[in-house]
């Protein structure tokens, strides 16, 4: 179950990234982030009235409140760093960071996972890297400064979205949905902060409008899912097969706006069906 739930998890981050990408190339993206974080926290305070009775403890709330300042910090950056860099370095050295912190924590921590399950690990990482990989631009002295700082800018941005990931898992199953509540609630205040000092407009079309909506709906469903597969299962596998959110991306792209996968990508999603076979029938 919390393998089947990763999985889930990891192909509404996808899905919620491409929505998000597709309306962030006509409208700026501290906009759209503000909107979409906003309106996923709004669903899930109307929700808790209606959801089973929860218990959650000042600990649960705690590390509810350092996800969302360590996930709102890394999505900054990320971004920033997608400005100054280049994107086919930028993506993936992110998101190996952000798998690293996790994994290494949790074997720290005594977490054994199986061998089966260790090379379905690095082998989702190496999927992780080939899936992100976009054609380069024309090189030219600048780029490669460019693409030096937002190396940089990218390890720090994953390494916050490690933490933001190592630290929804430490909530308890009986918190029900408090620590999201908590942790949308501090990212969105860091975003919207950043907002007013850029002075960012949230004007966008209806259509837009939507569509960033419901990537922000989308997006808490995939908290959700992760949030609980991490409390129910190993944290290994379960951030791994979350992470693995690239891949569903990139197929989106593929079926909807008809963009050509490169080959490392094709290799990519290839890698990273393996991965899944390798973490389901390795166990722990």
């Amino acid at each position: 179950m919390p393998y089947l739930l990763a999985l889930a998890s990891a192909i509404c981050y996808g899905s919620a990234d491409f929505i998000g990408g597709v309306v962030s190339r006509r409208v700026a993206a501290i906009p759209v982030v503000l909107i979409s974080q906003a309106a996923g926290l709004l669903v899930v305070v109307l929700l808790l009235p209606v959801l089973p009775s929860a218990s959650p403890t000042s600990a649960d709330i705690w590390w509810g409140a350092a996800a969302g300042l360590a996930g709102g910090t890394g999505v900054a950056l990320l971004y920033y760093a997608l400005a100054i860099g280049t994107m086919s370095v930028v993506a993936p050295t992110t998101a190996v960071a952000a798998v690293a912190i996790p994994v290494v924590a949790s074997v720290a921590l005594g977490e054994r996972p199986g061998p089966f399950a260790v090379l379905g690990i690095l082998l989702g990482i190496g999927a992780i890297v080939l899936v992100s990989r976009q054609p380069p631009p024309s090189s030219s002295e600048s780029s490669q400064a460019h693409r030096a700082t937002g190396v940089g800018t990218a390890i720090v941005a994953g390494i916050a979205i490690g933490f933001f990931l190592l630290a929804l898992a430490q909530t308890r199953t009986g918190a029900g949905l408090w620590p999201l509540v908590a942790s949308r609630g501090v990212s969105v205040t860091l975003i919207a902060i950043a907002a007013a000092v850029r002075r960012s407009s949230l004007r966008m079309s209806t259509r837009l409008g939507a569509l960033t909506v419901g990537c922000g709906l989308v997006d808490m469903l995939a908290n959700a899912l992760y949030m609980l597969a991490a409390q129910i299962g190993p944290l290994s596998p379960v951030v791994t097969l979350s992470s693995l959110y690239p891949a569903s991306t990139v197929l989106l792209a593929r079926a909807v706006l008809g963009e050509r996968l490169s080959a490392w990508q094709k290799i990519g999603v290839g890698c990273a069906l393996v991965a899944v076979i390798l973490i389901v029938g390795g166990g722990t």
